[in-house]
This record gives C-alpha cells, sequence and structure tokens, in this order.
C-alpha cells in the first residue's frame, strides 16, 4: 500500500481544496455495508459473509487519497428487535452513527423493498446532510426493465440527493460514488494519517477474522450465539502470538464449535490464522479456547465485558 505524504498535499497550514469527513454506510442487514467498505477501500476491513447482522459493531474505513479524506462508517443493519440485548446494541450503534456525519449512504438491495427499508428512509428524511440512495447488486437483476421499474419505485420513497446503481462486490458504479463524495464532504485538514486505514485496534480485526471463520463454517442459529474474545496479542521474534477466547451460551453449542475430535475448530482456525497473516503481513500463532457463558447475547453487563462498545 502506498503512503500519501500528507503535508506535501497541504502545503503547510493552508488546507487549500483538501476536503475531509465523516460519511455512514446505513441499511437492513445483509444489503451489502461491508462489502462496498472493503471495495471503497481496496482492501479488507469489515468481515463479510452470507448471514445477515454479520456487522455487530461500527467499524470506520479510512481513504486517503490527494483530493481528500473520507471515514466511511460501517454499521450494522437497522433491523426488528428481538428484545435480546445484542439486537438492541445494534440498532443503537446504526442509528447514532448516521446523526453526526457529513454523508450518508442508504444502501438497499436491487429488486427488493421492504418495510425495514421504509422505515429507515423516513429516518434518514429528517436529516440535514446529503443522503445518497445506493441501490446495490445490479447484477443480480437479469432483466433491465425489472431494475428500472424498482429504480423508479424507490426514488420516488424520498427525497435523495442522488441515486447510485453499483455492484459492491465487483466494484461497478462504486467510483461515482468516490467522486460525488468529493463534491460535498467540507473543505478541511485530514484527521488521521494516511498510512491509517482503520480506527479499530489489531485485537479488534483479529477478533473479527476469527468470528468471520466461524460463521462461514457453522450453521443455523449457532453463530448468533457466539462472539469472540482475544485475551492476547503479542508481537515476538517476528510473529503474532494471539491468544482467542470463543464465547457461546450452552454446553451444546461448546461442542458443535469444538467438533469431533477438535476438527470442526481446527479447520476454523486455520482459516482465520491465514486472514490474519495476509492482513498482518507477519507470521501468526493462533490458540483458540471455546468457553460458555449462558445468555451472554442477552446481557449487556456480559457484552461489556467482552469488548462491545458505543
Amino acid at each position: 500500500m502506498n503512503t500519501i505524504d500528507l503535508e506535501s498535499i497541504l502545503g503547510g497550514d493552508d488546507n487549500g481544496d483538501y476536503r475531509f469527513g465523516y460519511v455512514a454506510l446505513i441499511g437492513r442487514p445483509n444489503v451489502g455495508k461491508s462489502t462496498l467498505l472493503n471495495q471503497l477501500l481496496g482492501q479488507k476491513v469489515s468481515i463479510v459473509t452470507h448471514k445477515p447482522q454479520t456487522t455487530r459493531q461500527r467499524v470506520a474505513g479510512i481513504k486517503t487519497t490527494d483530493e481528500g479524506q473520507v471515514v466511511y462508517l460501517d454499521t450494522p443493519g437497522i433491523h426488528k428487535s428481538t428484545g435480546r440485548a445484542l439486537n438492541k446494541y445494534m440498532n443503537r450503534v446504526a442509528l447514532a452513527t448516521f446523526r453526526d456525519v457529513e454523508a450518508v449512504l442508504f444502501l438497499v438491495e436491487a429488486g427488493r423493498w421492504n418495510r425495514q427499508d421504509r422505515k429507515i428512509a423516513e429516518l434518514l428524511s429528517a436529516l440535514e446532510v446529503p443522503v445518497f440512495l445506493v441501490i446495490n447488486k445490479v447484477d443480480m437483476i437479469e432483466h433491465k426493465q425489472e431494475l428500472l421499474t424498482f429504480v423508479t419505485e424507490v426514488s420516488s420513497e424520498g427525497e435523495w440527493d442522488q441515486v447510485f446503481m453499483i455492484s459492491a462486490l465487483k466494484g461497478d458504479g462504486v467510483a461515482d460514488i468516490e467522486a460525488k463524495l468529493m463534491d460535498v464532504l467540507p473543505f478541511s485538514r485530514p484527521f488521521y494519517d494516511g498510512d491509517q486505514i482503520t480506527d479499530r485496534s489489531e485485537r479488534f480485526l483479529a477478533a473479527e477474522l476469527l468470528r468471520e471463520a466461524l460463521t462461514l463454517r457453522l450453521h443455523q442459529e449457532l453463530p448468533y450465539a457466539l462472539t469472540v474474545e482475544i485475551e492476547q496479542f503479542k508481537r515476538e521474534g517476528g510473529m503474532v502470538r494471539i491468544g482467542a477466547v470463543i464465547w457461546v451460551e450452552r454446553d451444546s453449542q461448546k461442542q458443535i464449535v469444538i467438533g469431533k475430535g477438535g476438527q470442526v475448530l481446527k479447520q476454523v482456525g486455520k482459516q482465520a490464522r491465514e486472514a490474519m497473516e495476509a492482513l498482518f503481513e507477519q507470521k501468526v500463532f493462533l490458540q483458540t479456547f471455546v468457553k460458555v457463558s449462558k445468555d451472554w447475547s442477552r446481557s449487556e453487563r456480559a457484552m461489556e465485558r467482552m469488548g462491545f462498545d458505543e
């Protein structure tokens, strides 16, 4: 990754025409917010799976160019709360994020507009910052007339500053969003160093990569009943040593995560370790332990102990 020399771009104390701002990625679960963030950054910061509500905490992705610095805030999908503390927490994080940004990207899935989307649109209508409707997964619509009809319908559901049609996975249309943001963000010096890509710690990223591997490997509801806590993160001798605890809510879930003869945990650990090595660009020694904390997702106190912060 090329390092951006911000001082040479900014020319000392003069801001010139450099831009800086925060942009929220908002939408219901599984519309592609994390995929879009990773595409914007050109590398992986947010984990991605096929399961809704994979993103649980706000993640900032920082994109620095010669024209400006944009901090994209990936948020949990806004959804109908089930009463669990975890679900309420995710909604609070998402709703708080878009109240203090310079622009909002409201993601919806091409061909699907439901009550959740409409509710979010109503919330966004009260904002005084630019709100851009981003219709994602357009490559999944086979008949273009069907897509055009959908675009016409959802465009009338709110007063959008602009409507974009994209494929976050393939990158189609993403550059148009970036160009527009450079037109609307305020002139300002950047807040972050030119080579920084996220505000999250390496411990957080390691935990997320392990949780991603678990979510991809396990089925049904179990991924929603587990979380990961990093107890040790130490660099020594050209290697990163990581000790991780996988918390579940039942003894029966613990056995599923470990698998017969420890095979599931072994496979998950291998996948997560390889992802960590790619991110940290160092060899990783990963130790994993599975422990039970009964109904942790229903307890705000337990969640705080496990690193959920707002």
